[in-house]
């Protein structure tokens, strides 16, 4: 997914996820606005997996691609 895809998709503007993946330290933004972009990026098939007490958080695809 571009940018622009992104931004679209979640109804932000594109500067902004463009500033956001640009941030070399912890993400920072408006609460309503990561929560835009995190249902785009569920909605596009990621999933957020939280930080438990083996391993630390991140993200996969929620289905297998298949080749």
């Amino acid at each position: 997914m571009s940018q622009k895809e992104l931004a679209s998709a979640a109804s932000v503007a594109l500067g902004t996820v463009k500033r956001i993946e640009a941030a070399r330290e912890e993400l920072t933004g408006n609460a309503q606005t990561m929560g835009r972009i995190q249902r785009a990026l569920e909605a596009a098939g990621i999933e957020f997996i939280e930080q438990d007490g083996r391993s630390g958080p991140g993200v996969r695809l929620r289905r297998p691609i298949r080749l």
